[in-house]
Order: structure tokens, then sequence, then C-alpha cells
């Protein structure tokens, strides 16, 4: 997909950009490298008045990762149309997509160039370096407690709510009914000796079909990966230690090979498939038998009426079926003059029909109470909502989850290459996250 950007800026110039440096945090918590950087600049932002406070800014930035083309953009541009006619202020939208957004982000943060606002699936590593306003800095209290209790806690650091919860989604199962008729596939898997052997009856009705549309490329190879894990009785972490290459774990990760590379039912190179426009459209195609997705494939699936499916249970190895639960953050850094104007452009957007308009565009599932009771009727989301009771979370929490999620993303789809180690790949994972922890 291509990056959309909207700037409202020029590139300065170097008086300009050296005292944009210097005041940029106004806090700061634990020694990390980005930490210790920005308490040199600390110092210089100390002589400025007014700390966080102040003249409010001319404009502020924000950072929004694409979850459609159709929704994603016209949405925030209206929002951000709409704020600036309410207090002067002018938006820097940026819309990055999800293959992207990690790095690009980094490389903000790396440059002491973060947006007043992002949307991003973690939070806790800023926060951890006091980047980050907390929800009684950047949000009105009618605003934080609409959240829904379960996303609010999983925003949390150290009991302070920073990851304010923009959106939620759980995984399902999702099937093609007419190539699994045709395959002979009476029902769709519960077991993975069951999925196998639908792949393969699937796989074998030829003309280009595909059993399992697998993604383990970059865009979010954590998500279909965290599935898999939990359903062999593996997971992320034991207490507070990461337990990545665990017996468990391994012995998923050859599975996963194994359905490549053995049982060849999968699509081609599937350690370098995204899930966007890699497995979802190969499903939307009508070229794939089986498929991990979500409420937004069901809208896309819908509106194009090309395919009939059905939705279900994960298959598991271990007996109760578990899937992922994910929500995802708005998040406010720390900017000399900025609290007010982030706080006024997270409560427009946190209005209960501003939010929920948006959601229900995007097909995911609502994070406020008022949203819950707005979507509660709608019928399509049932599925969705029955599968939460068995979801499970990513270790967001953990500041270390955002250099472990890239290093996954960047890296575990090596495993199903041909050729590829799964062990090797797990074991540096492994020594990886236990490096970042100390």
């Amino acid at each position: 997909m291509v990056v959309t950007s909207y700037s409202m800026h020029g590139r300065p110039g170097r008086d300009r950009k050296t005292y944009a440096r210097a005041r940029i945090f106004c806090s700061m918590g634990s020694m990390t490298r980005r930490g210790l950087l920005a308490i040199v600049l600390l110092g210089a932002a100390a002589l400025l008045p007014g700390g966080c406070g102040g003249d409010t800014p001319k404009s502020i930035k924000v950072v929004i990762a694409e979850y459609s083309r159709d929704h994603t953009r016209p949405f925030w541009a209206a929002l951000a149309e709409q704020y600036t006619k309410q207090t002067g202020v002018k938006v820097e939208l940026q819309v990055i997509d999800w293959n992207s957004i990690d790095q690009q982000v980094s490389t903000m943060i790396q440059n002491n160039q973060p947006p007043d606002v992002l949307n991003l699936n973690s939070f806790s590593s800023y926060a951890k370096d006091g980047l980050l306003y907390s929800g009684d800095e950047a949000l009105s209290p009618r605003t934080r407690e609409d959240f829904l209790e379960a996303f609010a806690r999983g925003g949390t650091y150290r009991d302070k709510l920073y990851g304010f919860p923009i959106l939620a989604s759980a995984r399902a199962f999702f099937y093609n009914r007419d190539l699994l008729a045709k395959a002979r596939v009476a029902a769709p898997p519960k077991t993975w000796d069951e999925l196998v052997a639908a792949a393969k009856r699937v796989q074998a009705l030829g003309g280009g079909t595909i059993g399992y549309a697998l993604p383990l490329g970059p865009e979010e190879a954590q998500a279909e990966w965290s599935i898999w894990m939990w359903n062999n009785g593996g997971d992320w972490k034991a207490g507070e230690a990461w337990t990545i290459n665990s017996e468990k774990n391994v012995q998923t990760l050859q599975f996963l090979a194994s359905l490549a590379n053995t049982h060849k039912v999968t699509q081609v190179n599937p350690g370098k498939t995204n899930r966007t426009d890699g497995a979802f459209q190969l499903f939307k195609d009508g070229k794939v038998g089986m498929v991990m997705g979500f409420g937004p494939l069901a809208a896309q699936l819908d509106a194009e009426g090309k395919v009939r499916y059905g939705v279900t249970q994960m298959p598991t190895n271990v007996g109760t079926p578990v899937t992922l639960g994910v929500e995802d953050y708005l998040m406010a850094f720390k900017k000399k003059g900025n609290q007010e104007a982030v706080r006024q452009f997270l409560d427009l957007y946190y209005q209960p029909e501003q939010i929920t308009r948006w959601i229900g565009a995007e097909g995911f599932l609502p994070v406020t109470k008022s949203g819950r009771e707005r979507m509660s009727g709608n019928e399509r989301l049932r599925p969705y909502l029955d599968a939460l009771p068995s979801a499970r979370l990513a270790p967001t929490t953990d500041p270390t989850w955002d250099k472990v999620k890239l290093d996954v993303q960047q890296s575990i789809g090596a495993a199903v290459q041909p050729g590829g180690d799964p062990k090797q790949v797990l074991d540096r994972l492994q020594k990886n996250a236990a490096e970042s922890a100390r």
C-alpha cells in the first residue's frame, strides 16, 4: 500500500529546527537511550516559560494508522477540519499504512520529532520514558469514565492510563463455504489435524486454489503467530520472563513451517505475505479455503458479495479454542504548549457520535460504554463479540513489547520459508527480548 501523507508545513531552517528540538519533551522517565537523549533536551526546555502549558500552538501533528482506504483518511480529515473550525488550530494529518507505521514512528521519535497525537497498537515504551500525557492530563473526566474497563486496563502503565483505547477487534476463523463443499469438507476444522486434512482437500482442487492463507510477513506477523501459539498451549511470557523459544512455541512454528513446506497447503512465500494485501485479498478473490480474519474483512466481503463465507472459532491443538483480542490506542506526546490542544482533539474524537461512526464504518468493536450501547444491536458483530470471552491480549503493557513486536514482524517469517529453522529463529527472538528487558 501507499503511504498517504498530509503536511501543512515546509522544511524548517537550521535555527528553527534547533529550537524545536530543544523544546519537544517536557517530562522524562527511565534512563533508556531515548530517555537519556530527552534528558539532555530537557535542560533547554526548562529555560522556556510555561512547561507543557504556554501559548496555544498554531498546529498539531496527528499520525493515524490506515485501517482501510475507504474510511480512515476521509474520517480523520473531516475530524481535523471540524477541530480546526472549533479551535483555530490546524492539524498536520499523516495517515500511514500498517506495513510501515512502526518504522516511521520509530524514526520520528529517534529524530526527536514525535507527533502530538499518535495512533498505534503499542504505547508502554513511550510511557516508560515519560514522553506521554496520562489520561488525567489529556482527557476530560467524561471521556475517561466512558472507557470499558477491560480496554482501559490494557492501556495502563504503572496504574496510569497512557494508551487511550481507540478501537478493538477479535480474530475469528473464516472459511469459504463453496470451496469446502466442493472439496467435500463437511464442516470447518476444529483441530489442527482437521485443518491439515481440510487444507489438503481444498489444495487438491487445483486451479491455483489455496488451502490455508498464512500471513507471516511484516504487517502483522505477531497477531497470526499469537493465535497459533496460544492454541498449542504456548505464550509470550511466563510471569515477568519472556518465553518465546519455549518447547511448545518451537512445536507451533515447526507446524506452521510444515503447512508451507511439507503439506504444501499455503500460498507461495507465506513468510513474506502480509495480511491485508496478501492473505485477505486472496480470500476475497475466492482462491483460499481458510484464513484468520476479523470484522473489517467481513465488511469487505459483504460489500463485494463475491464469496460465500462462514465464521467460526479457531482450530486448536489443546482443547478450548483461544483467539486474539486486539485494542489499538491513541496517545498524546508532551510538548510545550500543546496540552489543551491535544485534549480538545481527543475529546472531539471520543464524542459518542464520532467514535461510533468510525468504528462502525471500519467494522471494529466498541471500546466505550456509550459505543457498546449504540452498537449492541448489530448482528454482524455477534461472532466477534462472542469471541471476546476467549480472547487474549498481546503483552502491550510491557515496555519491551514495542521492540519484541517489531522483531517478530521482521524475522519470524524466515522460519517458514524453504530451509528455514524455526528453533533458530525463536532462539534469536528470545535472546533479543531478554536483552531488551534488562
